[in-house]
């Protein structure tokens, strides 16, 4: 009997590009689920080879220690996390982190995350000059020097940080919009107005938990990005609102946001989205991206469909 890893590299219909980077199959396993790059593949009946790209885990310039627990909470169709982009810094990355990473594999995405506008260029400088495929942006997080207003709820500021690392960098660059902010679509063309070869559409939503027992968020940090199924309606229509923008400019997304089923990477690919982000379900579903990789080839094949390009963006709008 054939391994899943095989079964999965046999569907020649799921083989597509983004960015320009040729993929094995339209899934991408989404940034601070899989860490850097190996430890999905400790999974028995999973290998790299599997999925078109991984998104390794969140990369500072400096390394960090994290928030202070509880991390991670549980909710109604749900998880909320506040991690506090715990991570080794980029020269660790660099040096000890991308060498052990076997490339041929499938494509690796750095994402990078700054305080400051300088800060996200000067990472990105440093990841040019490395294997590495791409660079993912995420521009969630806290502008320090200017406020503390998050980078990605601000569309000139998204500009900013994408016109940086577009200077600083031949790579094709992916940004992460927030779903946090009035108007994803306008966000999303400035992005790529200042350079972005993709996006990812969406991150997580703010959320809070609390223990009714102490009168305390669960969270240390008071409150966490909410992702898993409980954000799929919203994410599917932002992937919706921002394919508007972005086909006119022939920019692919990434669509992630609850995606815990075949159906659901469906609905994604034909609400606009070129390749599907797989993140929470993970946790309770490990071998996921088998069974999509099966479900969206078959269903191509039952549609007369001859590749994953044929299904994007074909939604019949009532």
């Amino acid at each position: 009997m054939l391994s899943y890893s095989i079964m999965s590299r046999m569907y020649n219909n799921l083989k597509t590009s983004f960015c320009g980077l040729k993929l094995n199959s339209p899934i991408v396993l989404l940034s601070g689920c899989v860490g850097f790059g190996e430890e999905y593949t400790r999974i028995e009946g999973f290998s790299n080879a599997d999925v078109g790209a991984i998104c390794l885990k969140g990369t500072t310039l400096e390394p960090r220690l994290g928030n202070a627990p509880h991390r991670v909470a549980e909710t109604s169709s749900g998880m909320l996390n506040s991690i506090g982009l715990q991570n080794p810094g980029t020269e660790a990355v660099i040096n000890d982190i991308l060498p052990s990473l076997d490339m041929d594999e499938t494509r690796f995405i750095i994402n990078i995350s700054g305080s400051s506008v300088e800060e996200y260029g000067e990472i990105a400088r440093r990841f040019d000059d490395t294997d590495i495929d791409a660079i993912e942006i995420n521009i969630s997080c806290p502008n320090v020097k200017e406020g503390g207003v998050a980078f990605g709820n601000d569309p000139e500021m998204s500009y900013r940080v994408v016109d940086v690392c577009r200077k600083n960098t031949s790579k094709p660059i992916i940004t992460k919009l927030s779903p946090n902010q009035t108007d994803i679509a306008n966000s999303a063309l400035r992005c790529i107005n200042a350079g972005s070869d993709g996006l990812a559409v969406i991150n997580t939503l703010m959320g809070m938990a609390i223990n009714i027992s102490e009168r305390r968020p669960v969270i240390g940090n008071n409150q966490g990005g909410l992702s898993g199924p409980a954000i799929k309606p919203i994410a599917l229509l932002k992937v919706h609102q921002v394919y508007q923008v972005s086909k006119k400019y022939k920019v692919p997304i990434i669509g992630q946001g609850g995606i815990a089923t075949v159906n659901d990477a469906i609905e994604f690919i034909i609400a606009g989205a070129d390749v599907v982000g797989i993140g929470t379900a993970l946790f309770y579903d490990p071998l996921l991206c088998n069974k999509i990789n099966k479900g969206v080839a078959d269903y191509l094949s039952k549609n007369g469909l001859d590749c994953v390009d044929d299904l994007v963006g074909s939604l019949v709008l009532n």
